[in-house]
């Protein structure tokens, strides 16, 4: 089992970095193999993402998955069917200055990679991070 966290600070106020992140559209904006995020069926998205495993030919994968947003405590919670029982939070507080916000980010599989993984936080929260700052300015 792996469990793993990381957080970031961004240059918006944590009720900006809350409501984009909240609107799963925005998706693909930080998540970079990600082509397109659609909600449906209350708190059910359906996503899609360009992949290219070692073992097989580059292609499209097309998966589903949920995502609770919770207003009190602006959190998002996530998860997606299948063996490795991933699901994750995201959790938006007020940063160290005003106007700023802090980002952290849990994730939960029983696939452990470890540093495949921790690279892989890393790289949503500076996705996260450019792409709402990007949206602000």
């Amino acid at each position: 089992m792996g469990d793993y966290d990381n957080s970031i600070s961004v240059d918006v106020p944590p009720e900006r970095l809350f409501s984009y992140l909240a609107d799963v559209q925005n998706l693909p904006a930080y998540l970079p193999r990600l082509t397109s995020a659609g909600p449906h069926d209350g708190d059910r998205v359906t996503v899609t993402a360009h992949i290219d495993p070692e073992d097989a030919p580059e292609q499209d994968v097309t998966s589903e998955a949920w995502i609770h947003v919770v207003e009190e405590g602006k959190s998002l919670e996530w998860g997606a069917p299948g063996p490795h029982d991933y699901r994750g939070r995201l959790h938006v507080e007020a940063g160290d200055e005003p106007g700023k916000a802090r980002l952290a980010l849990e994730l939960h599989t029983q696939k452990v990679e470890g540093d495949q993984v921790d690279h892989g936080l890393q790289e949503a929260l500076r996705g996260i991070k450019a792409a709402v700052e990007r949206a602000e300015h």
